[in-house]
C-alpha cells in the first residue's frame, strides 16, 4: 500500500503561481512513476503531468510551458510548479504514484486540493 498526503492547493488570480506537492509512504519502493491528475465540476479525471523513476516526464498539451513536475526519489516526494495559471486550471488536483509495470499500474491516490483560479 501506498498513502498519499498532498498540499498547496488555494486561490490565485490569473497570471499567478502555486505549487503544489505530495508525499509518499508505505511500499513506496513500488512506486514507477507519480504524477498529477485534475478534475473539474462534471468533467473526467484527466492527466496534467507524470514523471517516472527515471525522471521521464509528460505533460498534457494545455499545460505545457507553464507547469513543471519535479520528483525527490530519496523523499518520496512530488511537485507540480503552476506558473501563469488561466481559470480554466480551477480543479481538484489529486497526486497520484503508479505500481506495478507500466503495461498494467496500479494507481494510488491522495485525496486531492482544490485549485481556483479567478479572472
Amino acid at each position: 500500500q501506498v498513502q498519499l498526503v498532498e498540499s498547496g492547493g488555494g486561490l490565485v488570480q490569473a497570471g499567478g503561481s502555486l505549487r503544489l506537492s505530495c508525499a509518499a509512504s508505505g511500499s513506496t519502493f513500488s512506486i514507477i512513476a507519480m504524477g498529477w491528475y485534475r478534475q473539474a465540476p462534471g468533467k473526467q479525471r484527466d492527466v496534467v503531468a507524470r514523471i517516472s523513476t527515471s525522471g521521464t516526464t509528460n505533460y498534457r498539451d494545455s499545460v505545457k510551458g507553464r507547469f513543471t513536475i519535479s520528483r525527490d526519489n530519496a523523499k518520496n516526494t512530488v511537485h507540480l510548479q503552476m506558473n501563469s495559471l488561466k481559470p480554466e486550471d480551477t480543479a481538484v488536483y489529486y497526486c497520484s504514484a503508479e505500481s506495478g509495470t507500466e503495461a498494467t499500474p496500479y494507481i494510488y491516490w491522495g485525496q486531492g486540493t482544490q485549485v481556483t483560479v479567478s479572472s
